[in-house]
């Protein structure tokens, strides 16, 4: 009897790694996390540093999960777009030498997130939280929206959210129009007062999530202050946007919303549903199905079967099928 094909599946992000080993068909798995985020250094993405986290890990997984053989891996990263050029070089062999994997996915965890809250179906998913992407296929190529980072862009998500908030705040301590007497408590409870704010702010290396710890005090603002209200409006508007930069114009596409920031609920999330509405009236919103770490499962399993249908990208989702020695 030929045992069930074994598969990895991987996501890894700014909190740390998320890794699962199961068995195709059967649907034994087994889970483990690391809360130490895989390094990023000249090269981009560190394979050495990732492989040192990933190895024990998998090791005990398979044992855990009864797994005696790999036969697909899927990983999911962020920052594989732009920072995965020396794990698509090195990940790949590593994985095969270490446990036998030959058929690889190295996919960023915008396509991840799409596939877990999705599945290999034309549509959108707007991924929000700190920051904020949307990606969309028609299942021939892949398209993404924004993600530009705090500076640049990821309009729309919690960085942006709370950035405006706390605009918002300084113009009610200045008493320049479009403040918010609401808000300015708000920073001042949270941050002490807001005239020593830019020196707390400007130097942190985590600035994005600094901002974006105020984008809940604008969410409990928004019914009854105005400001916040059209905040929360205004990135509604600009996820639309991102969504429908990226959807599908033909068929009946599907669109999903994940990630932390939904968490926030109606405030946000009901001037989203009526932009989407306007931008995109063929698009069906559904709940998102699942997180990037489902999603590393779908395309693990799918490889592993031979039933992957996504559109490989050089960046996006790279495939890999080591054949020989």
């Amino acid at each position: 009897m030929t045992e069930p094909s074994g598969f990895l599946a991987v996501d890894s992000g700014g909190s740390g790694l998320r890794v699962v080993v199961g068995t195709v068909g059967r649907g034994a798995t087994a889970r483990r996390e690391s809360r130490e985020p895989v390094r990023t250094g000249d090269r981009g993405i560190d394979p050495g540093h990732f492989m040192e986290q990933l190895v024990p890990m998998v090791r005990a997984l398979m044992a855990e999960a009864g797994v005696d053989r790999l036969d697909a891996g899927a990983v999911g990263a962020a920052g594989m777009a732009s920072l995965g050029d020396a794990l698509r070089a090195e990940l790949p062999g590593a994985l095969r030498r270490e446990f036998g994997i030959r058929r690889v996915a190295l996919a960023a965890d915008a396509v991840t997130a799409y596939v877990g809250a999705l599945g290999p179906r034309p549509g959108a998913v707007v991924a929000a939280g700190t920051g904020l992407i949307a990606i969309g296929t028609d299942l021939t190529n892949w398209r993404r929206a924004d993600g530009w980072g705090h500076l640049l862009g990821d309009c729309g998500s919690g960085a942006w959210i709370g950035r405006a908030g706390l605009e918002a705040a300084l113009r009610a301590y200045d008493g320049r129009p479009g403040g918010s007497a609401g808000l300015l408590a708000r920073a001042e409870e949270l941050f002490g007062p807001v005239r020593s704010l830019p020196g707390k702010l400007y130097p942190r290396p985590d600035r994005p999530a600094v901002l974006a710890s105020f984008a809940p005090q604008v969410a409990a603002c928004a019914d009854g202050d105005p400001v916040a209200a059209d905040i929360l409006r205004a990135a509604a508007r600009h996820m639309a946007d991102s969504a429908a930069a990226v959807c599908p114009t033909t068929g009946e596409p599907q669109v999903a919303l994940t990630g932390g920031l939904f968490k926030m609920g109606d405030p946000l999330v009901v001037p989203l549903q009526e932009e989407l509405a306007k931008r995109l009236p063929t698009a069906l919103t559904v709940p998102a199905a699942g997180d990037p770490l489902d999603g590393s499962v779908r395309i693990a399993t799918d490889l592993a079967t031979d039933a992957l249908t996504l559109p490989s990208d050089e960046a996006m989702l790279c495939l890999v099928n080591g054949k020989g020695d």
